[in-house]
């Protein structure tokens, strides 16, 4: 049935016959009709990202958080898709020897990331942007023979595991229609448009799901849009929203909510889960940030008190708030500490409470700023 979504197409014929969607062009009409509800909703979401906003431009050390960031939303994303990997595998000190394949899939998310952000200092959020964060995200993973960097040239559809297109759950538009639409969704993000810009990263990433314009990568891709189009637009100066944390709670929904649209055309029950997801999202960020700060002043009070081994031990509790996990020998050598200075701060820190021991072997002992850990994990177990 078509609707204001879109509309179905028939392609080849016979046997091999099957429908396609081709969506409509944004924005939607007639037009998104904002009702109290939205309004509501697109206010509360507007003030909470404000606050997380003006939270993260006044943290000294921000960029350290933002690290963190960057990675529980690399994993929760790509936790959506079926990723089996925990915050500790990304964040294990000898990631290098021990990469497994779910763990390489998150590191890569967390390369492209920071790949698009620096690329958007340079270039419009356009689709070559797009195309080379794919390249990024799936380069040497287990989507590598999926055209990384490319649009597709085949026919893809979403369903159970070995569904054919015949019995697909959604079809997306066929390679023709799939430009044609990745041409429109360019031309919308650049164009001034009339919504809100909430509104419109909402509208931006159901149709970039829609269109699905690559073989594998599209959800985590998708969700990446919304970070980066709420950068360009100088609503957020880092990436500290961790959208896929709601997401990913409300997996089933979120994917149901993008099915009405195309099923009915009701972009309105879509607009209003994004705008809940965005505020969710920026409330739980700025929560963190909260306990993350305390947790700091607290332990910084503590760290001044160990008189000539505090300079050090200061660089050392700075490095663990982007490396929670470490190992004397490797953090060692990147701080350019001597190993036996390293080795007795790490007591003095055991004893004071920031690290804990995390295995009992004398060789390759690692060591966890426990508490710091387990206010990032929230969600991603």
């Amino acid at each position: 049935m078509d609707n204001r979504a879109g509309i179905y197409k028939t392609n080849l014929s016979g046997k091999m016959t099957y429908k396609s969607f081709v969506p409509s062009v944004l924005p939607p009409s007639p037009p998104i009709e904002l009702n109290n509800e939205i309004v509501d909703l697109l206010i509360k979401a507007s003030k909470q990202l404000a606050l997380l906003e003006g939270i993260s431009s006044r943290i000294p050390n921000i960029h350290l958080f933002i690290s963190m960031y960057v990675r529980k939303e690399a994993l929760m994303s790509s936790q959506i898709e079926g990723t089996q990997a925990t915050l500790e595998d990304v964040l294990d000190p000898m990631l290098e020897e021990n990469t497994n394949r779910p763990v390489a899939d998150v590191i890569n998310y967390i390369k492209a990331t920071d790949f698009a952000i620096n690329r958007l200092k340079v270039l419009p959020l356009c689709n070559r942007l797009i195309k080379e964060a794919h390249e990024v995200l799936l380069s040497g993973v287990r989507g590598q023979n999926k055209s990384p960097g490319e649009f597709r040239h085949s026919q893809n559809w979403i369903g159970a595991t070995g569904c054919d297109l015949q019995n697909a759950r959604y079809i997306p538009p066929n390679v023709e229609d799939m430009i044609q639409s990745m041409s429109d969704l360019e031309k919308y993000i650049n164009g001034d448009g009339d919504l809100d810009v909430l509104i419109r990263a909402g509208l931006i990433h159901y149709q970039f799901e829609t269109i699905h314009p690559f073989l594998d990568g599209n959800g985590r891709i998708g969700r990446l849009l919304i970070t980066l189009f709420l950068m360009e637009k100088k609503v957020l100066s880092t990436p500290a929203l961790y959208i896929s944390y709601f997401l990913k709670k409300n997996r089933i929904e979120y994917y149901d909510r993008m099915n009405e649209v195309r099923l009915k055309g009701n972009y309105e029950q879509w607009i209003k889960f994004f705008l809940e997801a965005v505020f969710e999202s920026a409330k739980d960020a700025v929560e963190t940030i909260d306990k993350l700060i305390a947790l700091h002043d607290n332990y910084y009070l503590k760290i001044e008190g160990l008189g000539r081994r505090a300079k050090n031990a200061m660089r050392i509790f700075e490095y663990l708030e982007s490396n929670p996990i470490i190992d004397i020998q490797k953090t060692s050598k990147e701080l350019d500490i001597a190993y036996n200075t390293m080795s007795s701060i790490v007591k003095d820190l055991i004893r004071i409470g920031v690290l804990e021991q995390t295995s009992n072997q004398s060789r390759n002992r690692t060591f966890v700023y426990k508490e710091y850990l387990e206010i990032l994990k929230e969600g991603t177990v």
